[in-house]
């Protein structure tokens, strides 16, 4: 997938402000940003469901905005929102969404991964909310897509469905499904993606590694001990340095080490809170 400068606006109101963005083939790739921030857009763009108004696009060598049969095809999306239909059994919409692919997936295999066999009789409006969004998920994968759109699954699954989501998400990028994802839960993103980028304001604040993400890997840490005198604490950026140090003071172990380094949130935080200064 490649993207370069993509604007889309809104009556005057610009929802995406000239984005580039390169996904490879068969990564995780999650993108983040506070509501209103142009993720769904973006994404809805990237999947064919929106035009734009500038910029050049590239999904699986097909621009989204004359997207054929055959591409639409290759897609799996799985919205925040969806439409209900509440009068067919799990089982029912699962077999039936499986006649618009070419190459659907086994039905009843993709219930047992999204966790759903136990609900496969039951009526739609009969389920709990996140059985609802496993339901989401199995849709969106049904199609056996070589590009997958997550817009924030895992909202309303408890912490199983949500470790059950991550080891399905995993073995499809371990296939060869590209997946893109957005989501509000950063412990999520740092297991699921290879790679994710930061929007806000309708722009990429931020690209990298998890780890690397806006100097994560080499911002101060803090390295607390219990030493004779009583807690003991220390901001560095070298912090295995200090704990070699601390280890050949004490002779072995050192009493109640801890070392803090800073978190995918807070490193978010500070993104989003520097562009909204």
């Amino acid at each position: 997938m490649r993207v370069r400068g993509l604007r889309k606006q809104y009556d005057g109101v610009t929802a995406v402000d000239g984005i580039d963005l390169d996904v490879r083939p068969g990564e995780v790739f999650g993108l983040l940003g506070p509501n209103g921030a142009g993720k769904s857009t973006a994404v809805e763009i990237l999947g064919g469901q929106r035009t734009r108004d500038a910029g050049e696009v590239d999904v699986l060598g097909v621009d989204p905005g004359r997207a054929t049969a055959a591409w639409k095809d290759r897609i799996g999306i799985v919205w925040q929102n969806t439409a209900d239909t509440p009068e067919v059994s799990v089982a029912e919409l699962v077999h039936h969404f499986t006649l618009y692919y070419e190459r659907p997936r086994d039905p009843d295999q993709v219930l047992e991964q999204v966790g759903l066999t136990d609900q496969a009789r039951k009526r739609v409006h009969a389920l709990s909310g996140g059985q609802r969004r496993r339901l989401d998920v199995a849709l969106g994968i049904i199609g056996d897509p070589d590009l997958l759109f997550l817009d924030e699954p895992t909202t309303g699954l408890d912490p199983e469905a949500r470790r059950r989501f991550a080891d399905l998400i995993l073995g499809l990028a371990a296939d060869g499904t590209t997946i893109m994802l957005t989501s509000h839960y950063l412990d999520e993103v740092e297991v699921l993606a290879d790679r994710l980028a930061v929007i806000s304001q309708g722009r990429i604040v931020a690209e990298g590694r998890p780890r690397d993400l806006g100097g994560r890997a080499s911002a101060v840490s803090t390295v607390h001990w219990m030493s004779a005198d009583g807690p003991r604490s220390l901001d560095t950026d070298t912090p295995s340095q200090v704990v070699v140090d601390l280890v050949a003071e004490f002779g072995g172990e050192v009493p109640e080490l801890r070392v803090d380094r800073p978190t995918l949130e807070d490193v978010y935080l500070r993104l989003i809170g520097a562009t909204d200064e």
